[in-house]
């Protein structure tokens, strides 16, 4: 069989690129010319999906909304779902989940992070924050999301940020919701996020919303809300918020008999059992630090300057999993103990979610 001259050239070609390609891997090893593309192009990984922040707009004094590019490999989002940014942070990674507060025809994303005292991730972002920063990504995940078809009448009961999950929902599905009332709590009227256009929605009669404005006042309770809300039992309820409120109204409804027709999402787990406590040895670092039974080891860990690995702060990602070597840990949410042997490589844990029972060791 016989090949063109032009067919040969194309050939050799293709060769003589596989063998240059060889050679820059040696040449650069242990990094890959991937990794030099990546420099240049970061938003093209397939298997590390990063994003570039595109804009950063206040919203209030404390909060503000973020719009992100994601790169290649990203899927897109289901309204209400949360998605894990890890962000630089003088010199470290630093994880945490944020919900998605709106998703674009252009496949940017927002999410709107207030920011907290201490918090190291959520001021900088709202005060550092620039564009052209870029961020790694987590795939967008939770099931705090609408249903299909979706319900006759519909409760939204929301406080601070816990408005950021449900203002996605309004923005791609009230179209699709005929009866709809918004409950949402904050300090002030000025502390209220999305707060001129959940006004806006109300003024044009598409949704019912019902502001509390807690300073001077108290927090929102149960029996605010039912008091508010007549036909709450008619209702299919997402709430979002403080682990006080939520708890209070998961134990109203689950008293009421009606558990099937509300749904929560916590930015934080909310403990269950406590024990007495103990003392965090944090090896590599040569870290002690002792806590009560209700602390997790994570906030333990940040409190005391240990760089801890983190997510979603909830049990939920994974993300904070650790080796225990000595000691015991308990589970904040069912109460189980993980005890690890005296020697070898030690048990996995989740730092996030457990909290010292006695003296403990942790491979950090």
């Amino acid at each position: 069989m016989t090949h063109s001259l032009a067919e040969q050239t194309a050939v050799v070609a293709r060769v003589a690129r596989r063998r240059v390609r060889r050679l820059a891997e040696l040449v650069t090893t242990p990094l890959v010319p991937q990794d030099f593309v990546d420099l240049v192009r970061p938003l093209n990984s397939r298997t590390d999906p990063r994003g570039r922040i595109e804009s950063v707009v206040a919203e209030t004094a404390e909060a503000a909304t973020i719009r992100i590019r994601p790169g290649r490999g990203w899927h897109r989002p289901v309204a209400g779902q949360y998605v894990r940014i890890g962000v630089d942070v003088d010199g470290v990674r630093q994880w945490r989940a944020y919900s998605i507060s709106s998703r674009h025809d252009d496949g940017t994303f927002t999410i709107t992070v207030k920011a907290v005292p201490d918090g190291v991730v959520s001021s900088h972002l709202v005060d550092r924050a620039r564009a052209g920063t870029i961020v790694q990504l987590d795939q967008p995940a939770g099931e705090f999301v609408l249903p299909t078809p979706r319900p006759a009448k519909t409760l939204f009961i929301t406080a601070g940020s816990g408005i950021t999950p449900v203002i996605s929902m309004l923005r791609e599905s009230l179209r699709e919701l005929d009866d709809v009332v918004l409950v949402h709590s904050c300090p002030t009227a000025e502390d209220a996020i999305f707060g001129a256009e959940l006004r806006a929605l109300a003024a044009a009669r598409r949704i019912h919303l019902i502001e509390r404005f807690t300073t001077g006042r108290g927090r929102l309770t149960v029996d605010d809300i039912v008091a508010a809300v007549p036909d709450l039992a008619e209702r299919s309820a997402w709430a979002c918020g403080p682990a006080p409120m939520l708890d209070a109204l998961e134990q109203h409804y689950r008293e009421s008999g009606m558990a099937d027709r509300l749904r929560t999402e916590r930015f934080r787990a909310a403990p269950v059992v406590t024990g007495v406590g103990g003392s965090v040895t944090f090896t590599r670092t040569r870290t002690s630090v002792h806590t009560d039974g209700a602390t997790s080891v994570l906030d333990a860990g940040e409190a005391a300057g240990v760089l801890m690995p983190s997510g979603c702060r909830m049990g939920v990602c994974f993300g904070c999993v650790v080796p225990l070597h000595r000691g015991a840990v308990r589970d904040l949410r069912n109460g189980d103990l993980t005890t690890a042997a005296d020697s070898g490589d030690g048990v996995l844990v989740q730092t996030c979610v457990s909290a010292a029972a006695g003296a403990c060791e942790i491979a950090l």
